[in-house]
Order: C-alpha cells, then sequence, then structure tokens
C-alpha cells in the first residue's frame, strides 16, 4: 500500500521526536489528505489532520499557506488571486502565494520555526505548484528556515516528454529547465531545486513509501487504494492529469480546453472546428502519435470562459483504464499535432492567444507554456514534419533523463 509522506509523519516515531517544541507552519491545499495507512478518518485534510496531531507531540499548527486556488481551493477558475486571510476552521493565518505575491515574505515566515509542504502535483512544469515549490525554498534559505516536503504521487508516472524551457523563458509555469513531463514527484523536485538554484537550506523530504509508478491500472497514481481529490478545480479526474502536459498548451490558444465543461482539459475545441476532418488530418500526418488513447469526436457548449454559450467542435481524449496504455500515449505530441493539422485545415484561424497569460503580458503564452518559440515555429512552418519536432524533443529528453537521474529516487 501506498504511504504517502503525511501518513509516515503522523504514524512513524521519528518524525515525532524532531517536531517536539516546534512552531509548524503548512502550506497546502484541498488534495493534501489522508490516506488509509494515517490514525485519522479517510480523507482527513492536511491542516486539520496536523491541528490535531502537533499538540500530542508537543507542536502547534501556526500559520497556514495556500497556492493558486487557495488552501480550501475555493477558487473555480484559473488566474483567480487570493487573499490573506484568518483561517475559518482553525483561527490562524492563512496567507496567499497567488495573489498580491507570490513568495512568503520573511514576516509571514516568521509565525513558525519549521514549514512543512504538502501538495498533490500532477507532474507537469506548467502546473504553478511545482514554481510555488520553488519560490517556498528561496524565500525559506533566504532567512535559514527549516522546510520538509511530505511527498506525494507523481499521477502520471516517470513518463518525460516535451521540450525543456530555453534560457530567458523562465516565467511562473517554467521555474526550471525540465520537459513539460518530468517524471519527479514534489519532493524529488525540491532537491532538484535545492541543488540547481544552489539554495542553502535545511530540507527534508518525508519520502512515498511502497509507491510503484508503473503498476497498474494508475501507471501512477494508486487507483486502488486512494481517492482522487482534485489538486485544482479543473482537475477532476486522474485521467485531467494524464491529458494536461498536451492539453495545457491549449490554454496558450484560442480554442477551448473544456472549462466550462465537466471535463475540463480532456478535451478542445471551437465553433469553426470540424472534428472529423481534424482527426482524419491528425491521423494523416502521423498515426503513431495518437496511440495509448481514443480520441473521440465531440461538440460542447462551455457555459464560462472561452467560446461560453457557442457550440463547439471538439475532440475528447479518453485515458480511462479500459483504453489507456502509457506506453504509448503521448499527450504533448498529441496536442501538437493537432496544432499542426489545424493549421493545415484552417491556415486564417486566429490560433495563438494574444492575451495576458500568468502575470506575463508581452510574450505569447504559447511560447511562455513551451518555454520558447519553438513548438509554435514547428506549428507554423509548413515544410516542419512531424520527425523534426521528436528530433527537437528527443534531445531535450536524453539531457534531462540525465539530469533528473540525480534527484530521482532522493525521496523514496
Amino acid at each position: 500500500m501506498v504511504r504517502t509522506g503525511l501518513d509516515r509523519l503522523v504514524t512513524e516515531p521519528e518524525w515525532a521526536q524532531r517536531l517536539s517544541g516546534r512552531r509548524v507552519m503548512l502550506l497546502t491545499h484541498p488534495a493534501a489528505v489522508t490516506g488509509p495507512a494515517a490514525p485519522f478518518p479517510p480523507l482527513t485534510h492536511a491542516a486539520t489532520a496536523l491541528a490535531q496531531w502537533l499538540p500530542t507531540v508537543g507542536a502547534r499548527l501556526t500559520a497556514l499557506f495556500g497556492p493558486q486556488h487557495g488552501v480550501r481551493g475555493d477558487k473555480q477558475d484559473n488566474m483567480v488571486f487570493s487573499a490573506d486571510e484568518i483561517d475559518p476552521h482553525l483561527g490562524i493565518p492563512a496567507f496567499s502565494l497567488y495573489g498580491e505575491r507570490l513568495k512568503p515574505t520573511p514576516e509571514q515566515l516568521a509565525h513558525g520555526d519549521l514549514l512543512l509542504v504538502d501538495l498533490q502535483d500532477v507532474g507537469c512544469r506548467v502546473y504553478t505548484y511545482l514554481t510555488t515549490l520553488r519560490y517556498v525554498l528561496e524565500a525559506a534559505a533566504a532567512v535559514g528556515l527549516e522546510v520538509w516536503v511530505l511527498d506525494r504521487p507523481n499521477p502520471i508516472g516517470r513518463w518525460v516528454e516535451g521540450l525543456c524551457s530555453e534560457p530567458g523563458w523562465e516565467s511562473f509555469v517554467a521555474a526550471g529547465s525540465c520537459p513539460m513531463r518530468h517524471g519527479l514527484t514534489l519532493g524529488e523536485a525540491a532537491h532538484w531545486f535545492v541543488a540547481t538554484r544552489a539554495l542553502d537550506l535545511p530540507l527534508t523530504v518525508v519520502a512515498l513509501a511502497g509507491w510503484d509508478p508503473d503498476a497498474a491500472p494508475g501507471y501512477g497514481w494508486p487507483l486502488v487504494t486512494h481517492v482522487w481529490i482534485p489538486p485544482s478545480p479543473n482537475a477532476p479526474t486522474p485521467w485531467m492529469a494524464r491529458c494536461y502536459p498536451g492539453t495545457v498548451m491549449v490554454e496558450g490558444t484560442t480554442l477551448s480546453e473544456g472549462r466550462g465543461t465537466t471535463r475540463p482539459l480532456e478535451c478542445f475545441g471551437a465553433p469553426w472546428l470540424d472534428p472529423e476532418r481534424l482527426l482524419a488530418e491528425m491521423a494523416r500526418l502521423a498515426p503513431e502519435w495518437l496511440a495509448g488513447c481514443v480520441l473521440r469526436p465531440i461538440w460542447f457548449e462551455p457555459t464560462f470562459h472561452k467560446h461560453a454559450g457557442e457550440r463547439c467542435g471538439g475532440v475528447m481524449i479518453h485515458t480511462e483504464p479500459p483504453v489507456f496504455d502509457p506506453a504509448h500515449f503521448r499527450p504533448w505530441r498529441l496536442v501538437a499535432l493537432a496544432f499542426k493539422a489545424i493549421r493545415r485545415l484552417w491556415p486564417d484561424a486566429p490560433l495563438w492567444r494574444a492575451f495576458a497569460y500568468e502575470f506575463e503580458t508581452e510574450r505569447l503564452a504559447i511560447d511562455l507554456i513551451n518555454g520558447g518559440p519553438r513548438l509554435r515555429e514547428w506549428v507554423e512552418d509548413p515544410s516542419a514534419t512531424p520527425a523534426d519536432l521528436d528530433a527537437l524533443a528527443a534531445a531535450d529528453v536524453a539531457q534531462w533523463h540525465t539530469a533528473r537521474s540525480a534527484w530521482q529516487h532522493r525521496s523514496g
């Protein structure tokens, strides 16, 4: 059975001994819950569990920090700020790291002498919890604060895919130069940031136990024993996490990524898009890039966000257990291929989103998401082939595999 860092923390005596007398702060969100191995009712929120457990070992919870969408996950849409507040359940400060500031201040960090980080990530560079982790580690290093990361599974396992972000393209969706699918847990990523950013701070990772990222049917997420809690409001299923390294790129376009539907980021479309024509062109260009899933033509009408109230033709990406093949599913290539096919079929369509994205107003969102312009340039070049993009990505992935070996398994 998989035991998360939180479950190990509250059950193993060695951690209790190290916490005695400490004022403890917690960076967390709604998906940080107890599992079947913890001495709490299943799915108890980390803040609730720690507020009850810490006093039994002579410690206390003194402050909370929340990433994008907030400590309690109340902010439903993307790029909606949270404010600092007093947590209504625990009566302690809850500081926002997605609002007026993205990093904790020294004054906020002075509320404790130890910071715990318990965030469920989805294994994609663009998902902002990875960047928040880096910013918190940097802020802690600046004041000499100790940090413990309570590790959780990477729900999409160890697979690696995509381009590494290029020099000069660092942003809130590119905190480090790694491919779109990086294959690390958040605890392993913490070691990566400390080493590559030359951060001087005491870091402890309370590692996963019993996690097998290659085990069926979850292939990263322990489906049999652990309930999926959305780590952000538009991540309602683990299948979204599988699709996200590809469908997140749709955020950089004028296409709908399914926000305003019940299956966001597992589908995409637009009012002018003919799904049958699109799928046929994708199959003509690179049929091998469509493997590992089932693509179904759909029509949908978003209730909010892009194309709200308009009927869109689109594609649904099915990665549920009956049809999923992790050895062949490549979401980043699949969605890149969709862009290529769209540009061929509808050359005059305004494909690229030109409005602000994650604190950036000058650079195109599609380039920010991919850590540089190479993906967009490949789409726009009529002579560029799928083999050309394969070659670009293969070089970046090979480089990352070499670098990643230093951090992988550091947390377990």
